[in-house]
């Protein structure tokens, strides 16, 4: 393979991946592989002088440096668990608006709040950044749902839920549902597989 065709594999890799990134629902990830894509494609207009482009991508990845920097303030945030009804119309709306995110997790069935006993909005500044519910059995909370909005996935809200639950006097939560989509997140905030079921001690 020669230098010509090296260079041009670079410059499609760098453009394939600023595309593949606006595809990403999370705003962190999104930010991330945009950077990436927009260093490489800068690299590559500087390789064949075209310094307009290398300009604006450069450009591109400080301004994607500096929303990452912002995002990863916003877990610092206060956020607010409210407890509501599980036939809430609010709660109806958000589920409503958010329907097909959740629904690429979580199974249809998992993603109604009727036969839960338990259910909670979480919000940051106003705005809703996760819905969660289940059942609760004395110091175990059966978790039907988990879910956060696609600006608020750096695990700062499941945490927050973790540290409330916790001080309502819950010490278990578990989750037996679809994990196919949700096992990374589950991972990041240290539930244990056991027998099918994910486990989180508090």
């Amino acid at each position: 393979m020669n230098t010509s065709v090296i260079i041009e594999v670079i410059g499609y890799f760098g453009s394939a991946l600023v595309l593949v990134s606006f595809l990403m629902t999370s705003v962190v990830k999104l930010r991330v592989v945009n950077t990436i894509g927009s260093a490489i494609f800068a690299v590559y207009a500087l390789i064949i002088h075209s310094y307009p482009t290398a300009i604006m991508n450069f450009c591109l990845v400080a301004i994607n440096l500096h929303n990452l920097y912002r995002l990863r303030g916003s877990a610092k945030k206060t956020y607010s668990l409210v407890e509501v009804k599980p036939d809430d119309a609010y709660l109806q709306h958000v589920l409503a608006k958010y329907k097909a995110d959740i629904l690429a997790c979580f199974s249809l069935a998992d993603a109604k709040p009727a036969a839960t006993d338990t259910v909670y909005i979480i919000t940051c500044d106003d705005a809703i950044a996760g819905v969660t519910f289940g059942k609760l059995d004395g110091a175990v909370y059966d978790v039907a749902l988990d879910y956060a909005t696609p600006s608020y996935r750096d695990c700062s809200v499941g945490r927050f839920l973790c540290e409330q639950l916790a001080a309502s006097g819950v010490k278990e939560l578990r989750y037996s549902g679809p994990s196919e989509n949700h096992k990374a997140y589950l991972k990041r905030l240290n539930y244990t597989e056991e027998n099918g079921t994910y486990v989180k001690r508090i």
